[in-house]
């Protein structure tokens, strides 16, 4: 293989690796949601982190090392996994009353709460373009959960505050540092989020069916192999290249919510999830152009 080609058959590997991995995330959300029916959200939670850790903490000792295991930010790996508890909780909640498309495409209102937070948290300098992908993007939650009208659900803004709470999770993660490896950060995420939803099994526990049982390792496997591939992704490829792909997610979520539930959003949805994603996308090619004019000649 050529010099020239191999960049490009690394960023066909990230493109597709990104793809598969949203289709993973998707269908453990999807496998959420049925669950979600009979289990409480933090149930659904503990099981997917439990089930997963062990195949978690063997692959960062496969990819990394035996010193990946420890972090010298225990308590704020903590934090962010009670953060990270509450905001998917506040997603699994949303799938027993919204449309899975319509859930999904609000929750990707993320990477514009991530920028909003820079500013008034990192104090860090956003221009008029971003801050009209931003209000665009938010133009577009708008358009989904339509405040003041009688399509108006309540339960429309648990993906917003999983969006908010996700975005809260990313800017913590400056605190870190960039000496901790991301198996690392990877491995006390599911670590944080397994004791801190186990809190709660005292008052929500429900003794799974032994039919179930499947399905929660499927929300596992699904989940943990979705991460994989899109860590995998980023790391084999640009960052500007994959990082648009996140949004095959709603791809995915229209299908399977199709498929498994008979769910179509209508119009206005379509229009809504189509707004966000045009917000996300402006902030992701600004970012690009911006970061190579910054690069020396």
């Amino acid at each position: 293989m050529s010099a020239a080609e191999a960049p490009r058959s690394a960023t066909g590997a990230g493109i597709v690796c990104i793809v598969f991995g949203m289709l993973c995330l998707t269908i453990s959300d999807a496998i959420a949601k049925w669950l979600g029916g009979t289990y409480p959200p933090t149930q659904i939670l503990f099981m997917r982190a439990a089930i997963a850790l062990p195949f978690v903490v063997a692959l960062v000792c496969l990819l990394g090392s035996r010193r990946a295991l420890r972090s010298r930010h225990p308590g704020l790996h903590l934090l962010r996994g009670a953060i990270n508890v509450v905001s998917a909780t506040a997603f699994y909640s949303s799938l027993r009353y919204l449309p899975f498309a319509e859930a999904t495409a609000i929750s990707f209102a993320a990477p514009l709460c991530v920028t909003l937070l820079s500013v008034f948290v990192l104090k860090e300098r956003v221009d008029a373009l971003r801050w009209g992908a931003i209000v665009l993007g938010f133009l577009g939650v708008v358009l989904i959960v339509r405040p003041g009208t009688a399509s108006f659900q309540p339960a429309a803004l648990l993906p917003l505050v999983t969006a908010m709470l996700y975005a809260v999770m990313m800017v913590t993660a400056r605190r870190i540092g960039p000496g901790e490896s991301v198996l690392t950060t990877g491995l006390y995420i599911v670590v944080a989020q397994c004791l801190c939803s186990a809190v709660t099994l005292p008052w929500f526990w429900h003794t799974p069916q032994a039919g179930h049982w499947p399905f929660f390792a499927g929300v596992a496997l699904f989940s943990t192999l979705g991460l994989t591939l899109i860590t995998q992704a980023f790391r084999i490829a640009p960052a500007s290249v994959v990082a648009p792909f996140d949004y095959t997610g709603l791809v995915w979520a229209t299908l399977l919510g199709w498929v498994f539930w008979k769910e179509a959003p209508d119009a206005v949805a379509y229009i809504g999830a189509a707004v966000i994603v045009s917000g996300g996308l402006t902030i992701a090619l600004h970012e690009t152009i911006r970061g190579r004019r910054a690069r020396p000649s």
